[in-house]
Parts: structure tokens; sequence; C-alpha cells
């Protein structure tokens, strides 16, 4: 049964003259019981549900839609009568306890004025249940005669939680509860929230920025953007597989749920709501089109209680290929099949690493992507265009490959301009002067220098990493919407792999391009994909979440590929003494 619903509720700030949406347009339900997660960066419009669900909102603040308590519409009820619910039915627990205690009275006395005021207790009963409360929130009653400055943060936090338990409510509101928390005192207040639910029957809404704090309590997730509703689904699915780009960006800036990823915010700073007809998320989306820029997307259904507001309907595909199939003719004439019926999906914006061993078909099925070799079956689509016989790789927003190689991919004869260029020069791209300032300007993201001296130098000239870089650069002077790197930083050492392989991860995370990573370091793709597919012989034998393929591989050939890593890691402390 739903306890709590909230409808189309708005709310709207006026400051100096301009209005702030808040909160536009969201509606869900809360059933008994549940725990639903609201999620999103600062101004996402989280804490203002939260103040308008209490009735809490500050005078500046036009409110309108309804909340609904029980069948009650408490957003219609005047002062006097919402303050009957307060403490009593819906209780919030606030994140910032220095502020929300009185600095100048004992931690008990201001959790027993709820009881007296609300429940008519006496002193002494209020007393009583009060201790009740400390031990059920794991304090120790003496802690009720001291002052909040006397305790730390967790205890605070464990103060306001036994207040808001105090008038026995049935929903319960958590406002950022653990975010000045430390790590063990925050697993702590999770546990106790968990502990309560279950035994008490609570419903609760969790809100929080700590993605990994809320999906280990809600079985389902909301996803706040500029005040709107971006995404809706259970929390397993929306972590492990997000529809919605901004989820997504959410997700990898979160070091708890992905542990071995790099983290790589959402470039760019959040909307704050104001009127704009498009949808708010597209000036830091990598698939807007003409339609976000004129009309907000709806929040649709899309299966399994899931739904997301985006007009390409979530995360888009950009790459399709369906039944590939390459051999090789051997000197002796026998042929050897290197993509065996190969199907495989890249998605907008992602980093999708294919791996295997040497020999597993993995550079012939990247050249196949790229269109440099044509298949003996089956076929490629880019953008809804075929890549064989089209021009995905002769324009802007195509496809671009690096090669594995940096000395045999660019001519020792070529100056890095000559070679940097060429891309432009061959597909008629710009005027002379055009081309230089793109090629200045590709040198500029590589982190390479872009004046006239490098300029004329020779790559025959350039170190391993400073070669690899300038074909990244000249990848990237085409501005491509995929990017294949094959084996880019095999041939180089530790140290430049890893500065080329960051590198290039930040270009992603920033320009928003989709890329496929050939490799045969699983370890290594775990820092940067978001998917993974395992090559064995020419077929794909496994592909999924990145952690889920490595932690939980379900193929045989890639528990064998997993459990092939060697060296002394920090899982793996041999204690042995010689």
């Amino acid at each position: 049964m739903t306890i709590l619903t909230i409808d189309d509720l708005r709310c709207h700030y006026s400051t100096d003259g301009s209005v702030v949406k808040a909160v536009d347009g969201i509606s869900f339900g809360l059933e008994e019981g549940e725990i639903v997660g609201l999620i999103g960066e600062s101004g996402s419009g989280k804490t203002t549900i939260a103040l308008s669900i209490m009735g809490l909102l500050p005078e500046s603040a036009r409110q309108s839609g309804e909340i609904s308590y029980r069948g009650i519409d408490l957003s219609a009820l005047p002062e006097d009568e919402m303050n009957t619910f307060r403490w009593t039915d819906i209780a919030i627990v606030f994140q910032n306890s220095l502020e929300v205690l009185n600095p100048v009275m004992r931690i008990g006395v201001q959790v027993c004025e709820p009881m007296i005021r609300r429940k008519g207790m006496g002193s002494g009963e209020a007393e009583a249940r009060c201790a009740e409360l400390f031990e059920m929130v794991g304090l120790d009653p003496i802690w009720m005669d001291a002052y909040p400055h006397q305790l730390s943060g967790g205890m605070r936090q464990r103060v306001l939680l036994a207040m808001a338990l105090s008038c026995d409510p049935k929903v319960l509101i958590l406002d950022e509860v653990t975010s000045a928390l430390d790590a063990f005192t925050r697993k702590e207040i999770r546990d106790l929230l968990l502990d309560l639910q279950r035994t008490r029957g609570y419903s609760m809404i969790t809100i929080s920025h700590d993605i990994a704090f809320v999906s280990s309590m809600a079985s389902r997730m909301m996803v706040l953007y500029a005040g709107r509703v971006v995404e809706v689904g259970p929390t397993r699915d929306v972590i492990t597989a997000p529809r919605h780009p901004y989820t997504r960006g959410l997700v990898n800036s979160t070091p708890d749920i992905f542990v071995y990823k790099d983290m790589w915010g959402i470039p760019g700073d959040a909307s704050g709501g104001n009127g704009d007809a498009g949808c708010l998320f597209r000036a830091r989306c990598t698939q807007a089109i003409d339609d976000c820029r004129r009309s907000l997307p709806e929040l649709t259904a899309c299966g399994n209680g899931w739904k997301v507001a985006c007009h390409r309907g979530g995360i888009a595909g950009l790459m399709t290929a369906r039944g590939l199939t390459f051999s090789y003719t051997l000197p002796d004439r026998r042929s050897l099949v290197a993509v065996d019926g190969v199907d495989l999906e890249v998605q907008e914006g992602e980093v999708l690493a294919i791996v295997g061993q040497t020999g597993s078909g993995k550079s012939t099925l990247a050249h196949i992507l790229a269109g440099v070799l044509h298949p003996e079956r089956g076929e490629v689509h880019f953008m809804n265009g075929a890549v064989h016989g089209g021009k995905a790789g002769h324009r802007f927003g195509g496809i671009q490959i690096v090669f594995q190689d940096p000395f045999s991919s660019i001519s020792n004869r070529f100056t890095v301009l000559d070679a940097v260029r060429e891309p432009l020069d061959i597909n008629g791209i710009g005027d002379r002067n055009e081309r230089l300032d793109m090629v200045r300007d590709a040198l500029d993201l590589v982190r390479l220098p872009s004046s006239d001296l490098f300029l004329s130098k020779y790559c025959g000239e350039l170190s391993g990493g400073q070669r690899q870089r300038v074909a990244l650069a000249r990848a990237m002077v085409m501005r491509p919407k995929l990017l294949i790197a094959d084996e880019i930083t095999s041939a180089l050492d530790v140290s430049t792999a890893a500065n080329v392989l960051r590198l290039l991860k930040g270009l992603q995370n920033r320009r928003g391009f989709a890329m496929i990573h050939i490799s045969h370091d699983l370890t290594l793709t775990l820092k940067i994909a978001d998917r993974i597919a395992v090559m064995n012989a020419g077929k794909i034998v496994e592909v999924g979440n990145a952690h889920d393929v490595m932690l939980t591989p379900n193929d045989d050939y890639t528990r064998r590929l997993v459990g092939s890593r060697i060296g002394l890691c920090c899982h793996e402390h041999h204690t042995e003494v010689a």
C-alpha cells in the first residue's frame, strides 16, 4: 500500500528578480516498508523535496502540486494542522547536526521536547523514553546530559535519529545523514537504519549525493537533475546498467561503486533550472540532438519499473555489428578464421574494451569495425549508416582508429605538421590556415607543443610516447564520434603507457566520444572500461559490465584469463618466509 504520494510537485524560488525551478514537476510514491533513494548533484532539488514534504519551505518559495499521506493532502493543510503530522507521522533527519542541535541545551532535553509537545508526555516519562531511544540508536543514555559540542559527529547524527524516532513516525526522511562522517561511522549508521527498517517497518526516503550509501539501502532509486527526475528504476539495474548519460556520469564519479575504476566527473556545471525550453542536461550530454534543444523530454516507462527522461530513449546505440566473419589464408593455403560470427554493440559515450590473448582476433575485429578491412560476411552500421562503402572515416563526427605500433603507423619522413594534417588534406577539410589551426588545437589536446619548431620536427626524431600522442592528435583532428584504440600502449614503457592511457581517457571523458579499447591486459581495462567483451579464437565468449566480467566471470576462458595475472598485488600478499 502506498503511504506517501507526491504528484507534480513544483517548488520555485524567487531570487533577485529571477525564478529558480528547484523542483519542477516531480511525481513518485512511497510504499509501506519501502526505502526509496533520491540521488543527484548539489542543486538537483533533493533537499527541497524533503522540505516540501515536511512543509518547511522558506517564504521565498512557491509550491504547487499535491503531497498526500495516507490519502490526506498535506500540501493543502494550514500550518497548525500540518504541525500535527510532523514528528508523529513523518520525521526528518537533517545532515548538519551542529546547525540543527541547539548548542546551549543538553542533548536529552532536545530529544524529549517533541515527545512532551507532540505526545503530551510528562518530563519523567519523556526522559525514560529518551533513554530507550539512545540505546536503540547505539548511544549510552549517560550522554543525555551532554551538550552537542561534547559529542562526535557520528554521535550527534545518532542523536538526530533518536529525535526523529521519538514520536514513532511511519515515514523517515534521511537528508544526507552520512555526508560528514568517516567510513566506519557511515557504515554503522547505515546498518542501524536498515535494522530499524527491518524490525519496525519504517518507510524511508534517503537523500544523498553519495550513490554508494543510497544503493546499499534503497530498493528503488530516483536520479534528479536540475529539479527533474531523469531516471528511476530498481537500484541494482540503475547502478550496473544506467540508461541515462547523467546517471552513468554519477556512477563513474563514485569510487565505492566500481573500486578498480578511475573516477571521472561529469564535465561542465549543473543547470540551475532557469526555464529553458530544452533538455537541461544537453550541454553536458554526449548524445544531444536537435530535439534536446527544442523541448524537455518526458519521463517514459521502458520496462521492469524503469523510466528514463531522454529524447533518445536513454543511452543510445552508436555502432552495431552483426555476424562478422573474416579469414586469413596461410602460406600453406589453409584458412584461418580470425573473426567468427561476431555480434557487437557500442553505445554513445561509453568505453568498450575488447580483451583476449594474442591471436584471438581482436585487432582484426578492430580493423573491420573501423572500415579498414571488409568482412567476408556480416555488416557494421554506425549512426544508422553502413561503415563499409560509407564515409564514416572521412568526416568530422565519424570513426577514427589509432594503431598499435607508433613507429610504423606514421612515416618517419613526415613532419609533425604533415602527420596530423594529412586526414584534413585527404578529405579536403578547411583551407590552409584553418587546417593549421586545427592541427595546433589537436596537439594542445594531447599535451604536445604546438609551436612552429615542434611542427617542423620529423616523426623519426620523436620518442615513442610523443609519436603515439601525435597518432592520437591525428585521430582527434577529425573530431571522432567513435575512437578505436588498438593496443596503443603495448609498445611503450609502463610510465609512458600510463600517461598516454590517462590522457586518452581524459579526452574521452571531456569530449564525450565513444571508445573501443583493444587490449590483452584485462586488469588495465578495468581502469577505463564501462563494459568488457572477451574474445577467444575469433568469437566473443563473454560481454558485460567491466567489474562483473572481472570479478564474477561466467565463461571458462574468461576465468582463465582473469587467473593468469601474476605479481604481488594488494589482494595476493605472500607471507611465506624463506
